[in-house]
């Protein structure tokens, strides 16, 4: 579920990147990234949609998320993912911590490789349609090592940011999620992207 809620943070927190040879694409993505990178802090609601293959739901799950800049903490139920920008906090919701670098799992589409521009060069773009009130914009790994194949994120036209996102991985099963209560420019403290081991159970575990 790591990876899962990774993704989240990973296309809302979008930065200046190159987006292959759509024209179109780019400018839209240039304007997501440009705002986002003006934010103070970011909080929102999201909601989890996974579906197998074959067709058949995993069920739905919800939580909240904080962002700022390279930092992040993501609740859903008991579990908690707690980030700084440099190591990753993994509360299982019980009394285990597993602690690792932000830079490990290279192959996944993690908050950290979006935000320092590791895709530059590993994606092509293409702006699939404009109807509505979203610009839905397709998004293809070069690099086929990739644990995924797809992603396709809409764009909000009226808030000029990523909202909704499906990603489908090589198995093809498929996780959709939705944002709402977005809420941007938030003073966020510091310290709420840090592990604070006085917060949780006296015996928990940290595995590192």
């Amino acid at each position: 579920m790591k990876k899962l809620y990774s993704l989240i943070l990973a296309v809302l927190a979008i930065a200046t990147v190159s987006y292959g040879q759509d024209a179109n694409a780019k400018k839209i993505l240039d304007g997501v990234s440009a705002k986002v990178k003006g934010l103070k802090g970011i909080t929102a609601n999201f909601s989890i949609q996974s579906t197998t293959s074959k067709g058949k739901s995993n069920g739905t799950k919800s939580g909240n998320i904080s962002i700022k800049g390279q930092k992040y903490f993501l609740k859903q139920g008991k579990t908690e993912i707690i980030s700084d920008g440099k190591t990753v906090w993994n509360y299982d919701g019980s009394k285990t911590v597993t602690v690792s670098s932000a830079d490990d799992n290279t192959n996944t589409l993690s908050p950290q490789n979006l935000l320092s521009n590791f895709y530059d060069k590993d994606f092509t773009y293409k702006l699939v349609s404009s109807a509505g009130g979203y610009h839905q914009i397709e998004m293809t790994p070069t690099d086929k090592r990739k644990n995924f194949e797809k992603v396709t994120v809409y764009v909000d036209k009226s808030q000029n940011l990523i909202t909704k996102a499906t990603i489908v991985d090589k198995a093809k099963n498929t996780i959709k999620f939705s944002l709402s209560n977005l809420k941007t420019n938030v003073a966020l403290s510091d310290n709420t992207f840090t592990f604070n081991k006085a917060k949780y159970p006296k015996d928990i575990e940290i595995i590192d």
